[in-house]
């Protein structure tokens, strides 16, 4: 009986160990293993300044619930500053690559953002970042991706300055753009629940259901979601914008995946 106990013991410390050692598979709850490449990335003395943020911001948890991996593809939707998309650069390293794609409509509001990707790609240390510029009914790319991601624009997409794109339209493009397997990432503001669409040109918010509810119309399998951004005390009812909320906003974030 002694061996078999020994064996035993040794088979469950190991699996104990092995489950330590895993990413987080429930992202309901904090992230506990973080893959070496993302710490390099995130730790990139070439981000330094964007450093400042990366607590209120969740970088490393949003990194670790893409599932983001060296030598994949990214297609990057309004990149805004390019916060993500050097930390994408980094992951994917020089076998992997990173659109920022600029959807035309919004680019025109947002001049010096775009001219701060441009500025990037130029940067010989991100040399794997690419931009895009085209309309914003039109989403495509050179190469199907690993992963598609957006933080806090999907919401934007059916709104007058971006020419009401059909939401549903817009996932199918995403759908495309992706390899078999593939992962969607969308993280936005919450809105109050049952409103849909009503608040995306207003308060800048969506319904969390309603974007489930879409991206799963096309195809998508719902493959998870993470508490990190979400903040109880945000009352859904207040503007983005608005001083008392801006960058505490109750943020959703969810993942999809292409089947295959």
């Amino acid at each position: 009986m002694r061996p078999l106990s020994i064996a035993l013991l040794v088979a469950l410390a190991a699996s104990g160990a092995a489950l330590a050692q895993a990413p987080e598979q429930n992202s309901m709850h904090a992230v506990y293993y973080v893959p070496p490449y993302v710490r390099a990335a995130v730790n990139d003395p070439a981000r330094a300044q964007d450093a400042t943020v990366d607590a209120r911001r969740k970088i490393t948890d949003v990194m670790v619930f893409s599932q983001v991996k060296p030598g994949q593809k990214v297609l990057e939707l309004i990149p805004g500053s390019g916060y993500f998309t050097r930390v994408f650069s980094g992951i994917v390293g020089s076998k992997g690559h990173v659109y920022a794609l600029w959807p035309n409509e919004y680019g025109a509001e947002a001049v010096d953002d775009v001219a701060g990707s441009d500025k990037l790609a130029a940067d010989p240390h991100y040399a794997n970042v690419s931009v895009l510029k085209q309309p914003a009914a039109q989403l495509s790319v050179p190469e199907q991706v690993d992963v598609v991601f957006t933080s806090q624009n999907y919401h934007d997409y059916p709104d007058q300055f971006m020419g009401h794109v059909d939401p549903v339209a817009f996932d199918k493009q995403v759908y495309a753009a992706l390899k078999p397997g593939g992962l969607f990432v969308v993280i936005d503001h919450v809105a109050p629940a049952g409103s849909g669409m009503a608040d995306t040109d207003t308060l800048h918010r969506i319904d969390p259901e309603i974007v489930k509810k879409q991206v799963e119309s096309v195809g998508f399998v719902f493959a998870g979601e993470s508490n990190a951004l979400r903040n109880p005390k945000d009352s859904h009812t207040i503007k983005v914008f608005d001083s008392s909320i801006r960058g505490h906003t109750d943020q959703f974030m969810f993942r999809f995946r292409k089947p295959g």
